[in-house]
């Protein structure tokens, strides 16, 4: 009987745990496409996630990460040398693929004095090279 009893409260332990960490899963705001977008704005971009036309035109081979296709002047963004036209793929070493990874991902950064920003860039035009990557290092806002 006491062995039983032990079990129980041992299920219902583990139950409790469970159902707690459901909630607070459940109630942390999913990332929107939208949301991600102002979050780039407030950086200094004006961005899209990479879709096949934008893979083609840049020629991709996914049609993963983040379009850059305006850059606020003297903003953190500009400040740090990103370029339209660049692909975003990674912020503070956290790989962006979809629109909701690039906005958790700059939330997170820009509550940060300093983080970086990878992208892939076009090459200018007569560059026998191509696209490169390039590190992008934000510092401090300025005034």
């Amino acid at each position: 009987m006491k062995e039983g009893l032990v079990a129980g409260a041992l299920m219902l332990s583990w139950l409790l745990i469970v159902a707690v960490g459901s909630v607070s899963a459940a109630t942390e705001p999913v990332m929107t496409e939208e949301e991600a977008a102002r979050l780039g704005e407030e950086f200094g971009i004006v961005v899209g996630a990479v879709d096949e036309d934008i893979q083609k035109e840049l020629k991709l081979e996914r049609p993963q990460g983040v379009a850059v296709f305006e850059v606020i002047g003297n903003s953190r963004a500009d400040y740090a040398g990103i370029k339209v036209r660049s692909v975003i793929k990674e912020i503070d070493k956290r790989e962006i693929r979809t629109m909701a990874d690039f906005g958790s991902a700059i939330k997170k950064a820009m509550k940060e004095c300093n983080f970086t920003v990878g992208t892939y860039e076009p090459a200018d035009p007569g560059d026998p090279v191509g696209w490169g990557v390039n590190f992008h290092f934000v510092g401090c806002k300025r005034d």
